[in-house]
């Protein structure tokens, strides 16, 4: 029984990495762009704004769209398999860190909450504008407890590889 147990959990992590994987691909045969990332949606009047102007929602939609298939809509990540949003150092440390990260990518060991993670992030800067990213980084560090500021568009274009 014990075997089939961590047989189970492979699989779900290997399904998971495949479907990551499958959503952050690009390819010139089909419209990746148009179907992984989502846009910034157009301000209504009286929804709460970020310090940033960015719409609070338009995060959690670029969010839930690109991000929590891998790190979970709670922030929490996957155990031993994706590393957690909610209540990370880096997260809620240096934004241009985060910025990088989200823009470029990342590949090899990191530690978050003393659990070390090696695995890779794909880039979304080919994907998502920086006003997307902008949105999306104000949102992982101000949800689920994080207590850090606002990026903003002109931050996200300032980070260079």
């Amino acid at each position: 029984m014990n075997r089939y147990y961590k047989l189970g959990l492979v699989a779900a992590a290997l399904t998971l990495t495949l479907a990551a994987c499958a959503k952050s691909s690009t390819s010139e045969t089909s419209s990746s762009a148009a179907t992984t990332a989502v846009p910034m949606a157009s301000a209504s009047a009286g929804a709460m704004t970020a310090a940033n102007g960015a719409m609070a929602s338009d995060g959690a939609k670029v969010y839930q769209t690109n991000c929590s298939s891998c790190h979970q809509a709670t922030g929490e990540g996957v155990p031993s398999t994706f590393p957690p949003l909610a209540g990370n150092a880096t997260v809620v440390g240096d934004a241009t860190k985060v910025i990088h990260i989200v823009k470029y990518g990342l590949k090899g060991q990191i530690v978050a909450k003393g659990v070390t993670y090696n695995g890779e992030m794909p880039a979304w800067g080919t994907q998502l504008s920086d006003a997307d990213i902008a949105a999306a980084v104000t949102y992982i560090r101000s949800s689920w407890g994080n207590k850090a500021g606002a990026v903003t568009t002109a931050e996200v274009k300032a980070v260079a590889q």
